[in-house]
């Protein structure tokens, strides 16, 4: 029989796969910026906020903060190592655009200093993994939440222009799939940080999925490839991502 670890594992794995997917979701617009050597109007503001939402739940599942959370680690892992090549791409292909350049120097720097600042305080003030894990789970949680508001923006333009254009199906069902998954990893061993940001996404993701059904019939024909493509851009942390954890 299989036990209640075993599980938790095995849905950590699925998780770990959709999450993948969700930070893979910018390689279309990562590719056309290396293709064409220019950044145009894409912005990194998305990539730079996932780095940190990752460093931060990479230092989370630490087992010296928070014990049995490997998955945590690895899809997190993954995703700052994608975040920091798409930031690195940016940065390369900014062109003589010296403000984003600056811009994302600066902010790198900015993350950096938070984090190491995170980290002291975290080992040198709180000696046990219960009050560690208690103090940088706030602090991943309430980056998770900042994160969540993005897709905010896009429910309220598809309420506006009655269309789901700008919203592909696709990386709705993903995000609400992605919640509900590391949902459940969180109440197999009780997460009440996992649960909290997950919990959070899925409603979003849910919510998402309802604008769809409701404006799918009054979106134009016409529209509906280009807008597929437009948004395969930014990630929703999701995740952002788009919160993937």
């Amino acid at each position: 029989m299989v036990d209640k670890e075993s599980i938790r594992t095995i849905i950590g794995i699925i998780g770990n796969v959709i999450s993948f997917c969700l930070f893979a979701s910018p390689m279309p617009t990562i590719y056309k910026i290396w293709k064409k050597k220019a950044v145009e109007g894409f912005e990194p503001d998305p990539y730079l906020a996932s780095t940190l939402n990752c460093i931060m739940w990479v230092f989370y599942g630490l087992p010296f903060v928070h014990p049995h959370s490997l998955l945590i680690v690895t899809i997190n892992g993954v995703g700052l190592a994608l975040e920091i090549i798409y930031v690195l791409i940016f940065f390369i292909f900014a062109g003589n655009n010296q403000k984003m350049r600056k811009k994302i120097l600066v902010v790198l720097l900015v993350e950096v200093i938070f984090f190491a600042v995170i980290a002291l305080v975290t080992l040198l003030c709180f000696h046990t993994t219960t009050k560690r894990s208690l103090f940088v789970g706030i602090i991943s949680v309430f980056f998770n939440c900042c994160m969540y508001l993005s897709p905010l923006l896009i429910m309220r333009k598809v309420i506006r222009t009655k269309s789901v254009k700008y919203m592909p199906f696709l990386l709705s069902l993903t995000n609400f799939l992605n919640g509900v998954i590391w949902v459940t990893y969180a109440l197999l061993r009780f997460d009440p940080f996992v649960l909290t940001g997950n919990g959070i996404g899925s409603l979003g993701g849910l919510a998402q999925l309802i604008l769809y059904a409701v404006y799918y019939r009054s979106t134009p024909r016409d529209d509906e490839d280009t807008g597929g493509n437009k948004l395969m851009g930014p990630p929703v942390v999701e995740l952002s991502t788009r919160q993937t954890i």
